[in-house]
């Protein structure tokens, strides 16, 4: 059975200021996420299901569809951003989405198969698809999923903060612990992250990091919706709260014993966090057309 890739691609964009699932970074108009389409169908992913939101979802279908359909199945999910949650009430206005693992959680309906999740904005490389879909396929079972770990100082912007979670991994490269930091820049030469009240705490800029490249298999949904419930308890009046990935792994690994396999890779991360990196990115594909790694025009 062929994995599917999960997109999330239901974010706000407030640093970036406008819909960057949208635009344009390729020689022939392709957006990040085409990139990352491509390097799916390459590698052997049998379908692609996208988080959206719903103002944004016929955009999206325009772009999408017209340009993949014929090639692969391409799925919508919708992420609400003040959703009823059974059993709780009195809920908080919100004007964010409750965070990526929620967005994971409204695909559960679309998807009965081992999955790969990843950001919209991050141009994660061939080769990190390539590595993650022949484990999906040949690797995973219930009790050890995986991710793609990227070294942080090849994840940083230079326009400003970012968020990634700082992995500690074993001997044999399985995750020991995630910790989901949301606020890491260089500053004076030092990478650091700042807490919410402005403290910094240095970090070890060689370290792994997760930039959202999951492999799970699909009883990760449940265990997903049970962990939500709790969270949502337990930050019922803090309406800026957001639910994780990394916050469901770490629970998972330390109640149910879940091990998660760490496949490395030195890529130098591409992304449009903030509006300055678009240039960056625009030129690295530039680059990796020239070298032949990607077509001029993919579609």
């Amino acid at each position: 059975m062929k994995p599917t890739l999960l997109v999330l691609a239901a974010g706000m964009g407030s640093r970036y200021g406008g819909l960057k699932q949208a635009d344009k970074v390729g020689p022939s108009g392709e957006t990040i996420i085409d990139y990352s389409i491509y390097d799916a169908i390459q590698a052997g992913f049998g379908k692609v299901v996208m988080v959206v939101r719903q103002n944004i979802l016929t955009e999206m279908k325009a772009l999408f569809d017209t340009r993949w359909g014929s090639k692969i199945t391409i799925e919508y999910a919708i992420q609400e951003v003040n959703v009823p949650i059974e059993g709780i009430d009195n809920l908080p206005e919100r004007k964010k989405p409750w965070g990526t693992g929620h967005a994971v959680m409204v695909a559960k309906h679309l998807i009965n198969e081992p999955f790969a999740v990843i950001n919209a904005d991050d141009f994660y490389g061939s080769d990190a698809f390539s590595a993650i879909c022949s484990y999906l396929k040949n690797g995973i079972s219930e009790n050890e999923n995986t991710m793609v770990g990227y070294i942080l100082k090849n994840t940083l912007s230079d326009h400003g903060f970012v968020s990634r979670g700082v992995c500690e991994i074993d001997a044999n490269n399985y995750l020991k612990t995630i910790n989901e930091r949301t606020n890491i820049e260089r500053i004076n030469g030092e990478v650091v992250f700042k807490d919410g009240e402005g403290n910094q705490t240095p970090l070890d800029e060689t370290s792994y990091v997760s930039m959202n490249f999951w492999g799970f298999m699909p009883s990760f949904f449940e265990k997903a919706e049970a962990e939500f419930k709790e969270f949502v308890k337990e930050n019922i009046e803090n309406e800026k709260a957001e639910f994780f990935i990394p916050l469901i792994v770490s629970a998972m690994m330390e109640q149910k014993g879940l091990k998660i396999k760490v496949l490395e890779s030195s890529a130098q991360w591409m992304g449009v966090t903030y509006k300055e990196d678009k240039p960056i990115v625009e030129e690295k594909i530039r680059q990796l057309v020239k070298a032949g790694a990607y077509p001029e025009k993919l579609v």
